[in-house]
């Protein structure tokens, strides 16, 4: 097995929104927590019990971690291309050349097709994506269809071409 890494890449989600959205939440739990059991100030006119202030920020700081820890890694070499969408996959996921009978680029609307970014499970389709509206399309032999999302689609389109794999 040749293990040389023709292409790689790591995506994160740098999107401004989701980082103002997750951080005003958690300014407003953590400023929540100060006032009702710090100060002793009931927060909000139905303010909730400090478990639940506690519970809430606690959720909310986790989500961001979350955000946070995630990342699209995206490999390929001459046995086949490997994705880790880390915290959904510890190990890699390899699909082999023999699996893939097309690996092309394409434009897709991450929203009108997959609802969103992240994990997304749609029938026989699976997309990983981050960021971006560019991505990867597999089509396997068994009939699935991946598509990985990338930043990087001349030097992935490059190296698919130099393996011989960019078949659209």
């Amino acid at each position: 097995m040749n293990k040389e890494i023709l292409f790689s890449e790591t995506q994160r989600f740098k999107q401004i929104w989701i980082w103002v959205i997750l951080l005003g939440i958690n300014s407003i739990s953590i400023y929540g927590i100060y006032q009702q059991i710090v100060l002793g100030i009931p927060y909000g006119e139905n303010p909730m019990s400090n478990t639940g202030l506690i519970i809430t920020s606690s959720i909310t700081t986790l989500l961001t971690i979350f955000f946070l820890l995630s990342r699209l890694d995206t490999k390929i070499t001459n046995d086949g291309i490997l994705i880790k969408f880390f915290p959904f996959h510890i190990k890699n996921k390899k699909f082999n050349w023999n699996q893939i009978k097309k690996a092309y680029l394409r434009k897709y609307s991450p929203i009108r097709e997959f609802g969103g970014w992240g994990l997304r499970l749609f029938g026989n389709s699976i997309a990983y994506n981050v960021m971006g509206n560019v991505g990867l399309q597999l089509e396997l032999s068994n009939k699935k269809k991946i598509l990985i999302g990338t930043n990087k689609p001349s030097e992935l389109k490059e190296t698919l071409i130099k393996l011989g794999k960019y078949i659209e």
